[in-house]
């Protein structure tokens, strides 16, 4: 079982995809945990990836690339995996070709007004990167995360004027990958049109959906 995830900023890609990757017990494989685990091991391909995190800039598909096969690789993903941020690039996706083929892109279709209103109110933890939403996904204690006891904050990208942007150049970017993997991987389009539907309620849509392609039993 080998899936991508799609979809814009807020969508919900990162908790739909653990959650997913949890029932059919196989990894979720996203960009920023690959960047901020090899960085974390101090590889000579994590120092790579650091000069141009911390500079705030992308890491280019070269390295990506090289990072993403290293992660697939590993024992866990025999059985699968869902990618979440990945791949970014048509350079990317060719590289991808290498590996076994996909099954389905899971994309997520949100209108904007959802997202503004999700991300506006989301908040990460500094130190582990888990994701709150103070009016939906609220922490047990206001400020903390749950998990490591650290910090929450709202990031600078998750104000409104800032996510219209990112949301434009997601669509520009997404657009390309998009016409790329047509007529080559099925689609799964997966509707979201209200801010507070539980996660759990799209996870199972997303499976009843997989299981009439027959992707999953």
């Amino acid at each position: 079982m080998r899936f991508i995830i799609f979809g814009p900023p807020g969508a919900g890609k990162g908790t739909y995809a653990s959650r997913l990757g949890s029932k059919l017990k196989i990894p979720k494989i996203s960009t920023g945990d690959m960047f901020r685990e090899a960085i974390k091991q101090d590889t000579d391909l994590g120092k790579r990836v650091a000069q141009f995190v911390n500079k705030g800039e992308l890491v280019p598909d070269k390295v990506a690339i090289e990072i993403l096969e290293e992660r697939i690789s590993k024992p866990d993903s025999e059985n699968g995996f869902i990618l979440d941020g990945y791949p970014r690039t048509i350079a990317e996706a060719k590289a991808l070709d290498q590996s076994p083929t996909m099954d389905a892109i899971i994309r997520l279709i949100v209108p904007e007004w959802v997202i503004i209103e999700r991300l506006s109110n989301r908040r990460t933890c500094r130190n582990c990167g888990a994701i709150y939403n103070v009016k939906y996904l609220k922490p047990k204690k206001e400020g903390v995360c749950d998990r490591c006891g650290g910090e929450l904050y709202q990031r600078e990208d998750d104000k409104p004027k800032v996510i219209r942007e990112r949301l434009r150049v997601y669509e520009a970017q997404t657009r390309a990958l998009i016409d790329y993997y047509k007529g080559k991987v099925p689609f799964v389009d997966i509707e979201c049109r209200s801010v507070d539907v539980p996660p759990e309620t799209i996870v199972k849509k997303i499976q009843r959906k997989l299981q009439k392609m027959s992707l999953i039993k």
